[in-house]
């Protein structure tokens, strides 16, 4: 066990996040809601009481209840009034300035914001996630603006990010974020130009009310789970490429930090069969409307999960289950992601990268992060979700002495983050094994008996890989983990020429899932197995039900006699 220690002193170290902040942070937020809904009202009463805002900071204005608002609605309902009220309370400090003339314009007085007691804004369900373009509207120097970015057309969210500013800029088109990419999170305030712009909201008033609940619980527990990343496999020589560029730097952001990162390159999305478990980080492009294992009656979402597609209208409806990607991911239990309300051109969509690489590998707040990762404001990405949340604010090392002291079953996943962090800095695969075997919470655990399996692959001891997917199975899997162990566990005993076991494995599998939406997929795969082991009937049997199910009118087979 030395070595063991060794690790976890190298984690402390390497895993360490900042000081804690988010949770307390609540007099740093105003709560905005619709005074024309009570279900509005409802959630920003939750989450100020969730996250202690002060009072006098929950704001209503009468706005219109659908999710558009018009250009003449936001400004003199939301924008002015929203202003007038932050400098009314003292939360925003302007003082004059003078204005040096150029080349169009003589010299004048402005103002500056000064002074900001706030950083975050949060908008509740019920406030317009739109704002309509307006086509009458004229404004000079728009015609300066590449014509594919000459519409002002924007989210509520991002335009209201440039409230600090907003006196004078051009409505039409994007605004350059100055702090896209920063590393100091504290540069990311009013006083610097920018306001940190998130909503709770979703499908129904109860869904965006749990968001807040969801991520508390995982700024407590912390945020655990797998991460799954589906690419384009894009050429480099493909306009598009930078979206995987974006994915890639993700996905390689939570493998640094030790989380099971899978990586899927093919052209499509995920397939609806793909056995996504334990979700702590979804990202993908490019479908329109949610697909793949999204489309399934439960995805296994983990409380405190961030999930974004890529897609030109992935929040064209946000109070939606079914259409879009925003609104289902909500619905189907994420507790955070982004989209777009309208075409946004990809160069101009959120730096997932960054986002990523700022929100679990330096901490930062979900708001923080998130405009982080945006190149440009004043254009068309809502962010959802709370704004002060912040899984990644301790230490590994910390958060797994947390759970040892409350004896949480989410100890496994910590190990696993370990076990994983200290391989990539360099610690030898046998050790690693060594460590995983020796703790106790592996005898126990499918999350570590699978992650064993993994590393006795790397050691090319397939039968003790085979050990301990048997024993995984035997304990308490997800649903979806189960499926993936189960077919890993099936390829391992054919590897083996156990054929027999794999075919008995494989059989019992489809007479516990009639519903499984691969049905075809498997039998395939117990037609190669009976041919091999001789048994003619079974084969016979199963051609049969792969013609039936690639009928026109075949069905999912119901749960039969093997």
């Amino acid at each position: 066990m030395k070595c063991f220690s060794v690790v976890l002193v190298l984690l402390g170290v390497v895993a360490g996040g900042l000081s804690a902040r988010g949770s307390g942070e609540g007099d740093q937020v105003v709560v905005v809601y619709n005074t024309r809904m009570a279900e509005s009202k409802g959630v920003a009463e939750h989450y100020a009481e969730a996250r202690h805002v002060p009072k006098s900071q929950i704001i209503g204005f009468d706005l219109p209840t659908s999710e558009e608002i018009n250009r003449t609605e936001f400004r003199e309902q939301l924008e002015k009034p929203l202003l007038k009220a932050l400098e009314s309370k003292g939360l925003f400090h302007f003082e004059s300035k003078t204005i040096p003339a150029t080349g169009d314009e003589p010299a004048r007085t402005g103002r500056k914001l000064t002074r900001a007691k706030i950083r975050y804004l949060l908008l509740c369900y019920g406030v317009p996630v739109k704002i309509s373009e307006d086509s009458n509207l004229r404004e000079p120097g728009a015609e300066k603006i590449r014509v594919e970015f000459r519409r002002n057309e924007a989210a509520v969210d991002d335009e209201l990010a440039c409230l600090p500013i907003a006196a004078g800029m051009l409505l039409a088109g994007p605004h350059v974020n100055p702090w896209f990419g920063t590393t100091n999170a504290l540069q990311l305030d009013p006083a610097n130009g920018i306001l940190l712009v998130t909503r709770l909201d979703g499908p129904t008033a109860v869904i965006a009310r749990g968001l807040v609940d969801k991520a508390i619980q995982a700024e407590s527990d912390g945020l655990w789970g797998r991460a799954y990343f589906d690419s384009r496999g894009l050429d480099v020589t493909n306009a598009y490429h930078l979206g995987d560029e974006w994915i890639h730097a993700a996905s390689e952001a939570c493998r640094r930090a030790g989380f099971e990162t899978v990586v899927d390159s093919n052209g499509g999305t995920f397939p609806v069969s793909f056995p996504l478990s334990q979700v702590a980080f979804y990202a993908g492009w490019y479908d329109e409307n949610v697909s793949g294992p999204f489309t399934r009656p439960t995805v296994e979402f983990m409380p405190g999960a961030f999930a974004y597609h890529l897609h030109s209208f992935s929040a064209g409806v946000v109070r939606t289950a079914r259409r879009q990607w925003v609104g289902p991911l909500l619905d189907k239990g994420a507790t955070a992601t982004m989209g777009c309300v309208a075409e946004p051109y990809l160069a101009a969509t959120p730096n997932i990268g960054v986002f990523f690489e700022r929100f679990v590998g330096s901490g930062f707040t979900f708001g923080e992060a998130a405009y982080a990762g945006h190149q440009w404001v004043s254009w068309q990405t809502t962010v959802i979700g709370d704004p002060l949340y912040r899984p990644f604010g301790h230490s590994l090392a910390a958060q797994r002495g947390d759970l040892t002291r409350r004896h949480s079953k989410l100890l496994e996943w910590a190990y696993e983050r370990m076990i994983n962090i200290s391989l990539i800095n360099g610690e030898r695969l046998i050790p690693a094994v060594d460590i995983l075997e020796a703790v106790p919470e592996s005898a126990g655990s499918a999350v570590l008996q699978e992650k064993l399996a993994d590393l006795y692959h790397r050691e090319g001891k397939p039968s003790s890989a085979v050990s301990a997917l048997e024993k995984a199975l035997k304990l308490d899997p997800s649903p979806q983990q189960r499926i993936r162990i189960t077919f890993t566990l099936a390829d391992d005993l054919v590897s083996l020429q156990r054929d027999g076991e794999a075919y008995e494995l494989v059989q019992e599998f489809i007479k516990d899932s009639p519903d499984y939406p691969d049905a075809v997929g498997v039998y395939h795969r117990l037609l190669a197995l009976a041919e091999k082991l001789g048994r003619t009937a079974d084969a016979e049997k199963y051609r049969r039900e792969i013609s039936q199910l690639n009928s026109p009118n075949g069905q999912t087979p119901t749960k039969r006699e093997s």
